[in-house]
């Protein structure tokens, strides 16, 4: 399984994430094609938590979803951000990617990133794909 992103929308996210401090989070609304996962769009959505946790504000969400929607493009994953610990899937991201089955990717305030989803109980890396320059 390929995640494929725009070095733009990347940056973006590391970006503000350097800026936050709170975990910051979004949708990634694209297309899927079996294993290849492409990234069109780069929605942030309001944490509604504070600290190392995220939970996306519930309006803001069906908001995003709606004008993705509309567009033609579908949620392929859910960012987040991770303060001073390395960007892999917590125990809280393993509820989350039980409820939303989709690539996740997260990053940190030094920008290392990894992308992953859950199969079954096993979480497994995704590779990802950085496209296009500025």
């Amino acid at each position: 399984m390929r995640l494929i992103i725009r070095q733009v929308d990347l940056k973006e996210i590391i970006k503000m994430t350097e800026k936050s401090d709170v975990e910051i989070c979004g949708f990634l609304f694209g297309h899927r094609d079996g294993e290849r996962i492409e990234v069109e769009e780069v929605r942030f959505v309001p944490n509604r938590l504070s600290g190392d946790a995220f939970e996306m504000e519930p309006l803001e969400m069906v908001r995003a979803i709606d004008e993705a929607e509309e567009k033609g493009l579908e949620v392929v994953g859910i960012f987040h951000s991770h303060l001073k610990c390395p960007p892999r899937p917590s125990g809280r991201d393993l509820r989350g990617m039980r409820l939303w089955p989709v690539v996740w990717l997260i990053v940190d305030e030094k920008g290392n990133y990894g992308a992953y989803v859950l199969e079954g109980d096993k979480i497994r890396e995704v590779e990802v794909e950085v496209v296009g320059t500025e």
